[in-house]
């Protein structure tokens, strides 16, 4: 796929380019980015040049993972990066994001998260996007409930970060979560 931006009213989501590596590497040095994600730990320069300028392109080109760096949309510093993963079947898809320390706390995430969402289940045929975050990661946990992902369980062993297998909590939103139609036929169980 050809890479895209989206927009916000505050926000402007665009793939990631090689001069945003020091911006990646001073971002991912915070103890919480290493401790929660997987980006590597330490997180050195080679790291983020990687990830801008291979990663992220690659990603896009063979349609895996679609990779934005979160911006302000009238200009400024990195707020964070958000990625929307291809997985498992056809229509899955998994959103994975962290967020610069200094810009905590204002509602980008989430706002990041509910673009990215839409035009995933509107561009790419999404019929549902997972969230998944190691247990304890309750920063995570608050942004994928303020975006409206349904929190489905736990999962025993759902992670592998840095070689140590982790439990996960498990969440999903559906389109029809924001009021969109989904790509296929959705049919719930029933309720008892």
């Amino acid at each position: 796929m050809e890479p895209i931006t989206l927009t916000t009213d505050r926000l402007l989501l665009r793939p990631f380019v090689p001069a945003d590596a020091d911006a990646v590497y001073d971002a991912c040095q915070d103890p919480d980015i290493q401790r929660w994600t997987v980006v590597p730990s330490p997180y050195g320069r080679p790291d983020a040049e990687l990830f801008t300028a291979r990663l992220c392109p690659d990603g896009w080109q063979d349609d895996s993972m679609y990779n934005f760096a979160v911006l302000p949309r009238e200009g400024g510093p990195l707020i964070g990066a958000l990625g929307i993963n291809s997985r498992s079947g056809p229509g899955t898809y998994e959103v994975g994001f962290w967020t610069a320390k200094e810009q905590r706390g204002r509602g980008y995430t989430t706002e990041a998260v509910l673009c990215a969402a839409r035009w995933s289940f509107t561009a790419l045929g999404c019929d549902r996007l997972e969230w998944k975050a190691e247990t304890g990661n309750v920063p995570s946990r608050a942004v994928a409930l303020k975006a409206g992902f349904r929190m489905e369980g736990d999962q025993r062993s759902g992670l592998l970060n840095k070689g140590v297998r982790r439990d996960t909590w498990v969440g999903a939103l559906l389109p029809s979560d924001l009021g969109l139609a989904g790509s296929r036929a959705y049919v719930p169980a029933p309720t008892p």
